[in-house]
């Protein structure tokens, strides 16, 4: 099926085209630049923006994808969790365009969509053909070695993202078990909020990478999160983030409402510091998890926003080879952060059980607190 898709769940207005896995289009437009002078993302400035560019956007993925718009099956739209009013832009426009095409409207779980994001392949008109598994896209540096054919369930997912830090055992398509969550900060957020602590600025998190790459991961000594509790399957990094501020501040000369005055060595030290406690606890309590419930020789999708982090990536690979997973990625920078192409590939994995479902269009809105694990109609 030929899927328009429709992501607005926080500052990125987002569309797609994908047929099954297969993405067509993927246009992203992001208003991070906007929302930088508030140190984060203001709801009613994100409503505006998602307003704004709507039509553009799935004009544009629409016209990339070279499908005419009377040749769309369906329209899938993210409908949580997020920012409600975001959510409600997406949702407006996705009902709109369902309704007068006269095709079925799908409701997507935001989180569903980063799991399987690794199982989304790319158009053959991107690709240039290298080996039988192994392709790379025009411009975008990376070797795609993920094949939805290979990937077999049960399997595990993790996202890391901006909003959420979540192990789940993927049990089926459409069938989930949250096996790990953070108990306060998603691991995105620390790591904006660490940024901004270091008077990096809004988004923070790509900003404390760079910055990272030039430090000292050993010059400070940052607590390891919960390390006396025993609660070992949470994620928490609000201790993290509370115990880098005050370093930071010993550290340097503090002024009313402003950052810390720190030099560039003490910056990157700082950045490194973080980033390298901050990575340590997510792969201690991914491992302790894994082997608690016996999950090896499984393959790991992972996805969100966070999985951009080079670091990062690596060391879920050094993890992988230990305990024996397949650690598969999405094939584009495109879809580790919030996009919705990822939104569409999950729509078509699904299409069989949603046809039986036969949501009414009306019966569609916006569930800011959706769980993954949970059924749409019981959120």
């Amino acid at each position: 099926m030929k899927i328009l898709a429709i992501d607005t769940s926080c500052d990125e207005t987002a569309a797609a085209v994908t047929r099954g896995t297969t993405v067509l289009s993927n246009v992203i437009w992001s208003q991070a630049f906007q929302h930088a002078e508030f140190g984060g993302v203001m709801p009613s400035l994100a409503q505006r923006m998602h307003e704004e560019r709507i039509d553009w956007v799935v004009s544009k993925a629409i016209t990339k994808s070279q499908i005419p718009i009377t040749k769309l099956d369906a329209v899938a739209v993210t409908s949580g969790p997020g920012l409600a009013i975001a959510l409600g832009v997406g949702i407006t426009k996705a009902k709109e365009l369902a309704g007068r095409l006269n095709i079925p409207l799908i409701p997507v779980n935001h989180i569903e969509g980063h799991l399987l994001s690794p199982m989304a392949e790319p158009s053959t008109k991107f690709q240039v053909p290298t080996s039988p598994t192994s392709l790379k896209l025009r411009g975008a540096g990376k070797q795609i070695q993920n094949s939805k054919s290979e990937i077999k369930f049960p399997a595990l997912g993790l996202v890391v993202s901006g909003g959420h830090t979540e192990l789940v055992l993927i049990k089926k398509i459409g069938e989930y078990q949250i096996l790990a969550k953070t108990h306060d900060d998603a691991l995105g957020e620390a790591l904006d909020k660490a940024a901004r602590m270091l008077g990096l600025g809004y988004p923070g998190g790509a900003i404390l990478e760079k910055m990272a790459k030039f430090g000292d991961s050993k010059s400070y000594t940052l607590p390891m999160p919960m390390s006396q509790s025993p609660d070992k399957h949470s994620f928490s990094y609000s201790g993290l983030k509370t115990a880098l501020l005050r370093l930071s501040a010993s550290e340097g000369q503090v002024l009313i409402g402003e950052p810390p005055t720190l030099n560039k060595r003490q910056i990157c030290d700082l950045a490194a510091s973080f980033q390298n406690r901050a990575f340590q606890h997510l792969i201690r309590v991914i491992s302790q998890t894994i082997t608690d419930n016996n999950l090896s020789n499984v393959d790991l999708l992972v996805g969100g926003g966070v999985v951009a982090n080079i670091d990062l990536r690596n060391r879920l690979r050094k993890m992988g080879k230990e305990l024996g997973l397949k650690v598969r990625f999405p094939y584009s920078k495109k879809l580790i952060g919030d996009n919705a192409a990822m939104i569409g590939v999950a729509a078509g994995l699904k299409i069989k059980e949603i046809r039986n479902m036969k949501y009414e269009i009306g019966s569609i809105d916006r569930k800011a607190t959706w769980a993954v694990d949970q059924d749409f109609s019981r959120e």
